[in-house]
């Protein structure tokens, strides 16, 4: 989508700019989050991978996440959005990291709705996590969480 190669390229020119590199670790975005950085030129020198962990047993084998983290919280919580994030920056060694986790829909899941996103960007420094409500089918849904993180990873690289 144009939105999310305007938003990726605007990252990527900022991470090239202060030298800065980036990972991720996506569940509900399916690796659409990595596709869009990737499609910007370039970004072969910012972006050092990703891990896409869309089930509860890959988050835990893959990225460390602990079981009780998300049998105590569900996979679609703060503190396994926040994990994820810091787990894919430690595995990459990457500057930052941004996780996406939620229900893409259509139905209920970990007894959350539709549209119930968790977003985390980690760095050496800290790790914040955002929550989202998307309204929308499973496309609207999984396209917004991307453009979310991009949009919200871009205006940290610039604070």
């Amino acid at each position: 989508m144009k939105q999310h190669l305007d938003l990726a390229t605007t990252v990527v020119k900022q991470l090239i700019k202060s030298g800065k590199t980036v990972s991720v670790a996506e569940s509900l975005t399916g690796g659409g989050l990595g596709a869009a950085i990737t499609e910007v030129a370039g970004s072969s020198e910012v972006f050092l991978g990703g891990i896409t962990t869309y089930s509860d047993a890959s988050k835990n084998k893959l990225l460390e996440v602990p079981k009780r983290t998300i049998t105590k919280y569900t996979a679609v919580s703060e503190e396994v959005a926040k994990s994820m994030a810091e787990s894919v920056r430690q595995l990459f060694k990457s500057d930052y990291a941004i996780s996406t986790t939620g229900v893409a829909g259509p139905g209920k899941a970990y007894g959350k709705s539709a549209g119930t996103v968790w977003l985390a960007i980690a760095s050496k420094k800290e790790c914040v996590a955002i929550e989202l409500s998307i309204s929308g089918d499973r496309a609207t849904v999984r396209n917004a969480t991307i453009e979310s993180a991009l949009a919200t990873f871009s205006r940290i690289l610039l604070s």
